[in-house]
Parts: C-alpha cells; structure tokens; sequence
C-alpha cells in the first residue's frame, strides 16, 4: 500500500495500485461522545483504509417555544465537528481525512475561514459539495452571498490555493495546496434537466479544479461503467471513485428510492420485497454488495468507497470476502 501521508488523495488515486479501501463517517449528534464513531472506525482500519471521508452537515432552522405560544426562529448545527474529527481521526489513526466542505448553510466567509482551520491543521485533501437544501424548504436557496452551485465553491477553494482571499488581500500560499475531489451522480442529479447537462456541469467543477469524483450510491455496476463512458467521451478524464452503500433495512425499499432519486435493478428488487425482516435485508445487503465490490474490483476501479452509516458491519462482512 502507497503511503498516502506523503501526497494527497487524488495523487494516490492516480498512481499504480490495486483496488483501495475507503469509507466516510458521519460526525455524532451534538452532545454524544466521539467513542462511539472511534469503535465504528476500528472495525474498519483491519482493511486499511486509504482515507476516511467526513460527511458535513448544514445548519437548521429550528423554532424554540421561548414562552407559552410564543416562538423563536433560530439556527443550530446538529452534528457539529466535521474539521475537529477529520483531525482527530488522522492523528489518532494516522489515515489520511477528507472532511466535506459545502456550499448549504455556509457563507463564503465561513467557508474562508475552515479553509484556514483546515490548512493549519494539516489537512490538505477535501471533497466539495453543494450539499442538500434546508428541511423546511422545497427547494436549495443558498445563504446570503452565498453559492447555488459547488463550481463556485470549487472556484473558491482554487482561488485560496493561489493565495487570494475574498476580501481581495493576499497571503503566503501553503506548502500544500488544497486537493479536492467532487461528487458525481451516474443516475444524473436529482435537479438536472439529464444526464449529459449534468455531466456538463461535472466537466465544470474539473475545469474549476477537481483533481477526482466520488459517485453517489448504486445498486447497477452497469450505470457506473456507463456513466465513467460519458465522462470520458466529455473529456473528463479524472478518476471516478464508485460508492456503493449495502442495504441493512426493510424501509429502505423506498426510502432510498425517493431520498437519492435512484433505481434497485430488477434482480436486486425481486430479492428485497421477499425479505420480512431486516436481518433479511442485511443478509441481501451483504450479498448484493459483495458481488458490486468483486466485478468493480476486477474492472480495476483506483478505490471503492463505501457509505457506512448504519452499515459499519455489513462492510465489514463484504470487505473481508473482497479485500
């Protein structure tokens, strides 16, 4: 295995190896103890990740009762932590940390400002994103001056690497530039008109930076292959990272359907709506998800990346038979 401590993530994804390992975590609600995510990440670290992604999540909204009948709208961050924990994981652990950096729920000063937190720390390697709209909206509207689209923070993020800053001042640039990667949706975005505009708006953030893409969740090895076809044929040449989460659970028939706008192939739907439990779908979830990882591996993709939230054991079984 490469040492990636010595270069970035999109370095690693590059050079010559077999088929990495990685995952990415979700930090803990406000209040709970880091242990829990540390015994999650332990039963992981026997496959040797090349990296751990930390997920990011926007403020919300929420209304407080501050008298009887008497409401106040305010914001909170729920799970807190996304920069403390991509430390805390690459010191305790010596892996490299990809924490997310999002557009929603962030103005571009805040986003300056982990930057800056970030780059002292150590951490050079991000994933950039939109990120989702707010709950209580049925469409994304970004913060004040905010962006509407991850090209403008991907804009940003190169910009910071050259030495410039919002307010138009400059400073030293950093002995390791920011290295980024994106996300790519092989089932197209769920606001995308289709496919090809969307895989225009994926050539964009490239061109503004991006150094490799991680898709979203898929159940049909065929829509990644085909969806790494398109890019390359739009001159995106970068790698692809394909993401795979295992199914643990009988509401995810239709709760991931309708949350990332995504299709189950026919075989793999035949087999869930016979599970009555869901051990069951764990039992499908592990194996559906094996067989993914064995033909990606064997069409030698640079890394398989695994969504492990409330999943942490079913990849831990699907990993030991692929790796």
């Amino acid at each position: 295995m490469i040492n990636i401590q010595i270069m970035s993530v999109a370095s690693f994804l590059k050079a010559e190896h077999s088929t990495a390992f990685s995952f990415e975590v979700l930090p803990p609600l406000r209040g709970n103890s880091i242990d829990t995510l540390f015994n999650s990440v332990e039963r992981l670290m026997q496959f040797a990740p090349a990296y751990i992604n930390i997920t990011t999540h926007r403020t919300e909204v929420v209304y407080k009762e501050v008298s009887p009948g008497i409401f106040q709208r305010t914001t909170e961050r729920k799970r807190p932590g996304t920069v403390a924990i991509a430390a805390a994981l690459k010191s305790r652990y010596g892996v490299a940390t990809v924490p997310h950096v999002i557009c929603s729920g962030f103005t571009p000063s805040e986003l300056e400002n982990e930057l800056i937190d970030l780059a002292y720390l150590g951490i050079n390697d991000l994933l950039v994103l939109r990120g989702d709209k707010a709950k209580a909206d049925s469409r994304f509207i970004a913060e004040e001056g905010g962006y509407t689209h991850a090209v403008e923070l991907c804009e940003q993020v190169s910009a910071f690497n050259k030495g410039l800053m919002l307010d138009g001042t400059t400073h030293d640039a950093f002995n390791a530039p920011f290295s980024f990667g994106v996300a790519g949706y092989p089932e197209k975005h769920e606001e995308a008109m289709n496919i090809d505009v969307d895989i225009e708006h994926l050539k964009a953030k490239i061109d503004a930076g991006a150094e490799y893409i991680v898709t979203q969740m898929f159940f049909d090895n065929a829509k990644y292959f085909d969806f790494v076809a398109r890019c390359r044929a739009a001159g995106i040449d970068v790698p692809i990272i394909p993401g795979l989460k295992p199914l643990t659970s009988l509401t995810q028939q239709a709760l991931l359907p309708k949350t990332f706008h995504i299709d189950l192939p026919m075989e793999l739907a035949t087999e869930l709506v016979k599970c009555r439990s869901n051990d069951d779908v764990k039992a499908l979830g592990v194996e559906w998800g094996t067989m993914q990882a064995q033909e990606l591996k064997a069409a030698g993709v640079p890394s398989i990346h695994f969504y492990s939230m409330n999943a942490v054991a079913s990849i831990e079984q699907i990993a030991k038979k692929v790796y």
